[in-house]
């Protein structure tokens, strides 16, 4: 994947690894590093333990484990600074180590990414303020991938639709006004959605105070309108919860669904990929720690990046051609090797010899995703698997949602895992505008008496979250309205969308894709049919076969925002903006002129409140049918299904007395 035109994630990567380093190499000497969990995987993504190590670095802790020891004069806490409980660890550490130890230690503390005044005021409360070195360490972007940059906070999700904690949308508009003032302002920021609608509000008033704060002409020319950005596209999250809610049908989803792809790593058990070759722990990043003696040689942690070419051939495509390009690449690396035994002259030997360690590493990477592949058949092979998956489709494409009662009735008494129960009901009520009050309250009782009573907690999140509701009529509307019979945008009308937008398509080619609709084998993500009104409209207008009416209406092809889609944006919820950035006319000329014409220009697509990894593979789909603009995923961070009920499930349980005292 090449670097983007004006936004190279690669520079992001850079500045991040320097900054931290830039802070270690202030605190002077041999030091130990205390690090929230959280925090380590993404760090890992950029530096590795052994470049740490250069810097100083002599052990590293986890914040959380409480266990820092007094071996170096120096420690230094790496932390976030939104979740107020990280300064109380902190603060409490600060204090036992200084009552424990003999040396008068010296702290500093690296606060992510910003420092708040509520940390401030846990420090100063705790009497440790005036002794410690406090910064911070502003990382919010981190580029996965050379087209996707995530904030990677750990549950934006729940934070946002469960909580209502407005933290992430926060971070969400600093990242990106740090990208504006670096490239230039978007100059036209598109969005759908509650929450959008708040992250734009938020761009604009940070514009205009850091406008506010210009004192000089370079300064305010670099907050003209971007001449290699076209345009910041905001994704609400909840416009399209169904989409999540889906099985994932992608190597990349489905790896993610079964083992959970975390900072670019899955863990998995080395009897289905085997140990790693030769692997010497001191090399370790910090993504990758070592196992516990429990786990030692049960599990190992698998890359799973662009740096591993197998890996990205395969991610984006569905699962059911992944098994047939495993095998065309092992009879390709079969007949490469077995040619060493033509070579005949020392020079197509030693050709050969060079190109050895590259065999062995495609070899290597081969028997990985050969094993996972087979991993993943096992269970998409499974009766479990193909009824959920059947109750999905059959939900997705409209049928009588009452017909799929049956079978999720069955399951739940085939004990299946709650979440995926709880996926199901979610579902329905996502795309028929809530279930039944009957219905809802039988389910609700075979699930308390299947799974314990404790998930009323459960069920109580799901309803706040608005994933699982009451349907306030037994009509369905088919026009663009809210399915609960409320105002337009006050709920998604995935019924009257399914028509306008095209969201299911029947004949779908996995193997030569000529629709996004190939992530879920027919059904297209309606968050990514949203970003096609924006950049693909020709070919939306085509599919949903109305360029003759919207011809009719004076809308062209080249209509820019959402002109032409306007029926359908009322059926999605929440609000609809369409806001032009402008600069002073000159400058903006000029800045034009420096930049000149030549290149793609990058559309970054912002979504808030997480993204599936189908999702991505759909967005870059997209983006290739696009020869004059790239595009640029951004996230505050990867979403799936199980994560989403995750948010909501109660952890607690009333089996034992431990278990009563963790729900008190």
């Amino acid at each position: 994947m090449a670097p983007h035109p004006g936004i190279d994630t690669d520079q992001i990567k850079e500045k991040a690894r320097k900054d931290i380093l830039d802070l270690l190499e202030g605190v002077r000497g041999k030091k130990n590093l205390v690090i929230e969990k959280a925090l380590a995987g993404p760090l890992g993504i950029f530096v590795k333990f052994s470049t740490l190590q250069e810097y100083g670095v002599d052990k590293v802790f986890f914040l959380e484990n409480a266990n820092v020891d007094t071996s170096q004069k120096n420690v230094v806490f790496l932390t976030g600074g939104e979740d107020a409980l990280r300064p109380f660890a902190v603060a409490e550490q600060i204090t036992k180590l200084r009552q424990s130890s003999s040396i008068e230690h010296e702290f500093s503390i690296f606060v992510v990414p910003r420092r708040t005044l509520v940390c401030n005021k846990i420090l100063e409360d705790a009497g440790v303020l005036g002794d410690v070195s406090v910064e911070e360490y502003p990382l919010y972007f981190i580029p996965l991938e050379q087209d996707v940059l995530s904030l990677e906070i750990g549950d934006s999700f729940g934070d946002l639709y469960l909580r209502k904690d407005p933290t992430s949308i926060f971070l969400a508009a600093r990242a990106l006004m740090l990208l504006q003032q670096k490239h230039g302002l978007f100059p036209r920021i598109i969005g759908k959605g509650d929450n959008a609608q708040r992250l734009m509000e938020l761009l604009l008033r940070m514009r205009s105070e850091a406008t506010a704060e210009e004192s000089s002409v370079s300064n305010r020319l670099g907050m003209m309108p971007s001449a290699t950005m076209e345009s910041l596209i905001i994704i609400d999250r909840e416009v399209d919860f169904a989409t999540v809610l889906l099985t994932q049908l992608t190597y990349d989803g489905l790896i993610d669904e079964m083992f959970t792809i975390k900072d670019n790593q899955a863990e998995v058990d080395v009897s289905i990929v085997g140990p790693a070759p030769g692997q010497n722990l001191s090399q370790t990043s910090l993504g990758k720690a070592p196992a516990t003696p429990a786990q030692q040689g049960m599990k190992r942690k698998i890359q799973l990046d662009s740096s591993d070419k197998l890996y990205d051939q395969l991610c984006d495509t569905n699962f059911a051609i992944v098994g047939s390009l495993l095998n065309k690449v092992a009879r390709r690396l079969e007949s490469d090797y077995e040619s060493r035994h033509g070579q005949k002259s020392t020079s197509e030997l030693r050709e050969f010899v060079n190109k050895l360690p590259g065999y062995q590493a495609e070899q290597q990477s081969l028997k990985i995703h050969t094993g996972l592949a087979e991993e993943i058949m096992k269970n998409t092979q499974s009766d479990i698997f193909s009824r959920v998956l059947e109750v999905q489709q059959n939900l997705a494409a409209g049928s009588d949602p009452s017909s799929q009662h049956d079978t999720i009735e069955e399951l739940i008494a085939r004990d299946v895992p709650l979440p995926t129960v709880l996926r199901l009901l979610c579902l329905e009520s996502c795309v028929s505008g809530g279930l039944r009050p009957k219905d809802l309250e039988n389910f609700k009782t075979l699930i308390l008496n299947a799974y314990g009573y404790q998930h009323l907690l459960t069920l109580d999140a799901l309803e706040k979250m608005q994933l699982l509701q009451t349907r306030a009529s037994v009509n369905v509307l088919s026009f663009p309205t809210s399915t609960s019979g409320g105002p337009p945008g006050s709920k998604t009308n995935y019924t009257y969308l399914r028509k306008v937008l095209r969201l299911i398509v029947d004949e779908v080619n996995e193997s030569d894709p000529n629709d996004i609709a190939y992530v879920y084998s027919g059904y297209a993500p309606l968050s990514v049919r949203l970003v096609q009104c924006i950049i693909q409209k020709p070919y939306l207008l085509s599919l949903t076969k109305t360029s003759s009416a919207q011809s009719a209406n004076g809308i062209s092809s080249a209509a820019h925002g959402w002109q032409g889609f306007e029926d359908a944006l009322r059926a999605v919820k929440g609000e609809t903006f369409n806001k032009i950035q402008k600069g002073e006319e000159a400058a903006t000329k000029a800045r034009a002129v420096l930049a000149g014409t030549a290149g793609k220009k990058t559309v970054v697509v912002m979504f808030l409140g997480g993204i599936t990894r189908t999702e991505i593979a759909a967005l870059r789909f997209l983006g290739k049918g696009e020869s004059g603009r790239r595009v640029l995923i951004c996230t505050t961070g990867i979403v799936s299904g199980g994560r989403m009920m995750d948010a909501a499930m109660e952890k607690g349980s009333f089996a034992s007395p431990a278990g009563a005292q963790n729900i008190a």
